[in-house]
């Protein structure tokens, strides 16, 4: 350590320059940083402790500050300026090389650069880069590979130095650069609003934030014009497909400080650009993003297009067609399950809901048995890949996602599969239909052709999609969709105690716990008096118990769902101390973006991906961290998936989930914290969802009074939407047809 007879603590302005040997942290929104420091003219390394936009073990830095004796870390030099200068010396250059900066340099080759090229090695790969094609091991790709890095890095510097120059922290650096390119600095200048609407990260108050730093001022046009758009996005991602104009007026004013009526000037703006759409809904003046004005006109024109003709398959007499998928099937229907089959068959759109145990899959198989004499051409989707395998399963036939179904092009962002190009099919079955936005739908409806039907499957009482609307409800709710809706628990499914549970949850009934007999059971209600009691007893439950008694990997198996994101019980904390508890000491590690991540870690997709096809929710296990390469391997389901470091923004920790984030999934067990702390949440849907997740058993963890409270509060927030008036037809008509890209901005 440092030698502290030599330097003692002082309040005086000093210049350290040094050589940065290891960057211990650097917060890559902040750019707060501690750097060990080999400082001229001093034996030992020095911590420094400041601000950079970038910095990297090789690299030089020259400061301005003083000395600080911290109470825990000890003697420190606290840099007020710190600017960091490219490594000069062999060491250093070395040390820069190898640090992981540019991919596909690792440490040994790093070494094999310096010892070939000495100080020109930079030279070289600007300037010269055949000549890295000297050294063994380096072919025409790798070589064009390292090149391409280097120019890449370079440029992202230099936008990390232009963000940081005005206040903005640099994580987001690569992304930026790998939208605009090297006209990511001009792009920024020009409009900095657009980050919030093209870059994954980047809010509209980051870029406000920019924008005053650039000298725009507060009453600029320009600046309400994106509020506004934020605002509704920031709605939308509540679910909502518009926004009470009052409520619209009274946040983006609030947030920006600005006069009502400049707001009102920016909407009429905005209408006239057809960025929004004023429309009423329930008779209270509302207004839309244009991009869900459309989607929602879209599914409500395609369900009435699709809703007229005769089934593809003709007339089916059930009274005889019953009886034969009987037999053909070993199964026998109930009354409710042969009015069903009946009422799909007469039909062109149906759908189908209920709770589990109520035989909707039984239906599902029944009606493809039949329609298949017809020859039918049957297509299977859901709305993720788990979803899709289970269908695939229950009914023995491929499923797909929606997505795959519709073959997205990611290079073009868009469906190859729509009105020009549509699906060749009779009947399209889409499983877990509760599920599927206003977006998404709009997009597989508008790949129906005329003449198919539709059955859409789903169970309408558990939460709406992530993203907005809430589809199935609305059409339910329509009334013009003939919809059929189990709630019969058949004896097979009523021998579980997870689905009788699910379906007195539902029905707003106290949960039935097991009878103290000592048998294991696959429903547990375990009662706790403090969010430290249940927190205690959940590490517990996930780290001895279940796998003690029910032979579960904790890692695999387990899927802990909290309502929350924050707090004690959050998914923030919970992930944080079971990552430290079922997966301590792995290496090698790397951190971004606020989380760390080794091999065995089980991580969650947080955004979609159609690049990398995969999607928000998607749960998937690291299998190897690449340092040299700046690369993460995740294994979702059967495939693996590459991440560049500069893209785990993407994805989190999963060990504890949110329940919104496991819709359309199911886990082998899953423990769900409750604790009046999440009273804002609790709610009967959503620990309706949660219960509905685990396939052989579920463990509540909490409060008795939070657990009372939840299946008691059927009032869940209503989603401001206007399907459901459009199905009936009092709605505006559908305007003209747009671009995918228009809709999906």
């Amino acid at each position: 350590m440092w030698d502290k007879t030599a330097r003692q603590p002082s309040t005086a302005t000093e210049q350290l320059q040094g050589f940065v040997e290891r960057v211990t942290f650097h917060g890559e929104d902040s750019g707060f940083c501690v750097l060990q420091v080999k400082a001229r003219g001093q034996r030992d390394l020095v911590t420094v402790v400041g601000n950079a936009g970038a910095v990297n073990a090789g690299e030089e830095i020259d400061c301005q500050g003083g000395w600080v004796n911290d109470a825990t870390y000890g003697l420190q030099f606290r840099a007020a300026t710190l600017r960091v200068i490219p490594p000069t010396t062999l060491e250093g250059v070395e040390k820069y090389l190898g640090s992981g900066l540019i991919k596909g340099i690792g440490a040994h080759f790093a070494h094999q650069l310096v010892k070939a090229f000495g100080a020109e090695v930079f030279d070289v790969i600007e300037r010269e880069p055949d000549r890295l094609r000297t050294l063994e091991g380096i072919g025409a790709k790798r070589q064009e590979r390292v090149v391409e890095a280097w120019r890449e890095q370079k440029a992202i510097r230099e936008i990390m130095v232009f963000l940081h120059s005005h206040g903005i922290g640099n994580a987001r650096a690569a992304r930026i650069y790998r939208v605009y390119g090297d006209a990511a600095i001009e792009r920024i200048r020009e409009n900095p609003f657009r980050l919030a609407l093209d870059i994954h990260g980047i809010g509209f108050l980051t870029a406000d934030v920019i924008a005053r730093k650039l000298g725009i001022p507060p009453d600029s046009v320009m600046r309400i014009r994106a509020a506004l758009r934020h605002v509704l996005w920031e709605l939308s991602a509540e679910g909502h497909c518009a926004a009470a104009r009052p409520n619209l007026m009274e946040r983006t004013v609030e947030l920006l400080e600005v006069t009502p009526a400049l707001v009102e000037q920016a909407i009429a703006l905005e209408v006239a650009a057809e960025n929004l759409v004023a429309e009423p809904v329930d008779g209270e003046p509302a207004v839309f993003l244009t991009p869900l004005y459309r989607a929602e006109t879209g599914v409500a024109g395609h369900l009435r297009r699709l809703m007229h003709g005769a089934p593809p398959w003709g007339t089916i007499d059930g009274t005889r067609a019953i009886p034969w998928v009987e037999q053909a099937t070993g199964l026998n229907l109930s009354e409710s399950q042969r009015r069903a089959v009946e009422t799909v068959l007469d039909g062109k759109v149906t759908v189908l809901t209920g709770g589990p145990g109520v035989g909707k899959t039984t239906i599902v198989n029944s009606i493809l048995k039949l329609v298949e004499t017809r020859r039918a051409r049957v297509l299977l989707c859901a709305p993720t890949g788990r979803a899709a395998k289970r269908l695939s399963e229950s009914a023995g036939a491929e499923a797909r996602t929606i997505h795959r179904l519709l073959e997205f092009d990611p290079r073009q962002m868009g469906f190859r599969k729509d009105e020009t190009d549509p699906l060749d099919v009779d009947l399209l079955v889409v499983d877990e239909a509760s599920m599927v936005d206003v977006l998404l739908m709009n997009q597989l409806l508008k790949a129906v052709p005329a003449c198919a039907a539709v059955l859409f499957v789903g169970d309408v009482d558990q939460l709406p999609s992530v993203g907005p609307g809430a589809v199935l409800q609305d059409i339910i709710e329509s009334g013009q969709v003939p919809t059929v809706r189990l709630t019969e628990i058949f004896r097979q499914a009523a021998s579980s105690s997870i689905v009788v549970n699910a379906h007195r949850i539902n029905d707003g009934m106290a949960v039935e716990t097991p009878d103290g007999s000592g048998e294991l059971q696959d429903f547990y209600f375990i009662p706790a008096e403090s969010p430290e009691e249940i927190h205690d007893k959940l590490f517990q439950v996930v780290t001895e118990r279940i796998p003690q008694r029910f032979g579960l990997s904790p890692i695999r198996d387990i899927q802990v769902l909290t309502p929350m994101n924050r707090g004690s019980l959050g998914t923030r904390s919970l992930n944080v101390e079971l990552q430290k508890r079922l997966n301590a000491g792995a290496e090698p590690q790397v951190s971004r973006f606020g989380w760390s991540y080794a091999p065995r870690d089980k991580v969650i997709q947080t955004v979609n991906n159609y690049d990398k096809d995969v999607f928000n929710g998607d749960i998937g296990q690291v299998s190897r961290v690449d340092l040299d390469e700046g690369q993460l391997h995740v294994v979702f389901d059967d495939r693996t998936v590459t991440y560049d470091f500069t893209e785990l923004d993407e994805i989190a920790l999963a060990y504890a989930t949110s329940v919104h984030k496991s819709q359309g999934s199911e886990y082998p067990a899953v423990v769900i914290p409750l604790a009046m702390q999440h009273y804002l949440l609790l709610q009967r849907n959503l620990i309706y969802t949660a219960v509905t997740r685990g396939k052989r058993l579920v463990v509540i963890i909490g409060q008795p009074r939070a657990l009372s409270m939840a299946v008691r509060n059927a009032r869940s927030t209503r989603r401001l939407t206007n399907l459901s008036t459009r199905l009936a037809g009092s709605a505006a008509t559908p305007p003209g047809p747009s671009l995918f890209g228009d809709e999906w901005k």
